[in-house]
């Protein structure tokens, strides 16, 4: 039998008594679905699971995007974010890997650069620095919730470029190939998503979001700006302390994320993800 308990007043949940490297009754699913579309992030505790496992219990949520050019393992099912070479010694600061590590500090939804952008994350700890590290998340459809109506105005019906080379280029603007470029050109996407009458609207953003559509650059970024600075408050914040096994499952189109540094020359981190799919465009979602 699980047990779930909130973590913040606005969202995620713990959730325990499972192994989701076993059989998962139907019905238990159905709950665990549940309490994942009113939580947008759950926290399964205790999960030392295998490759497989986590592809066989994230296909139950839907199908899993492949990994996409340019990054390792592409072409799989499997993301794999680590500082380390291929015979498991820290990789050096100036790794391509350990670059977009660093690109992963900025808050962001996950594949919201593909025009159909993932549903949600699933993320697993199997080796985790002593300290540091960690990730944290926003609830997105509380920062819109919460918006002032100034702002409501200005986001209604807006689009947004996300764009993977605009946001990589942050970090250093040599860090994506021609070959990525091509692979993932900018996408046109909703500013607001609506997940209907039991849920409302999410503000839709992130450090994938270049340009607004029909505004000059200047005032876009500077929309943009405005809102991630709201967003980014603390009390929106559900920071996430990782412990060995933990298994995370997070929605890309409610809440964005983004992890924090460690002694990422000197200790090991090592996180496999897996990316469940979109089935729609945000603009099919617009508010």
């Amino acid at each position: 039998m699980i047990a779930i308990n909130q973590l913040h007043p606005l969202f995620a949940a713990e959730i325990t008594g499972l192994d989701v490297s076993a059989p998962i009754p139907e019905t238990v699913f159905s709950e665990i679905e549940a309490e994942f579309r009113r939580h947008s992030v759950l926290i399964f505790r205790d999960q030392p699971i295998t490759d497989d496992h986590q592809v066989a219990f994230s296909e139950r949520f839907g199908d899993l995007e492949t990994t996409k050019v340019g990054t390792v393992g592409t072409g799989s099912k499997l993301i794999v974010l680590s500082n380390m070479d291929a015979d498991g010694t820290v990789a050096p600061p100036s790794d391509r890997q350990v670059l977009n590590n660093r690109a992963n500090r900025l808050w962001h939804a996950d594949s919201s650069f593909k025009a159909v952008p993932a549903k949600a994350s699933m993320l697993s700890a199997r080796i985790i620095p002593a300290k540091g590290g960690d990730t944290q998340y926003i609830s997105m459809r509380a920062v819109y919730a919460e918006l002032p109506t100034r702002l409501k105005r200005a986001v209604e019906g807006k689009v947004v470029v996300h764009d993977y080379a605009y946001s990589r280029s942050k970090i250093d603007p040599n860090l994506v190939t021609d070959e990525e470029r091509a692979a993932v050109p900018p996408v046109r996407q909703a500013m607001v998503i609506d997940h209907g009458s039991d849920l409302g609207r999410s503000l839709y953003l992130g450090a994938h979001a270049a340009r607004v559509e029909g505004l000059p650059d200047d005032e876009g970024r500077a929309l943009i700006d405005e809102l991630m600075v709201f967003a980014t408050q603390e009390h929106f914040v559900y920071a996430h302390k990782w412990r060995p096994h933990d298994l995370i499952l997070w929605d890309n189109r409610a809440v964005i994320h983004r992890a924090t540094p460690f002694e990422s020359a000197t200790e090991k981190r090592l996180m496999v993800r897996t990316t469940i799919a979109g089935d729609a465009p945000t603009l099919a979602a617009a508010a």
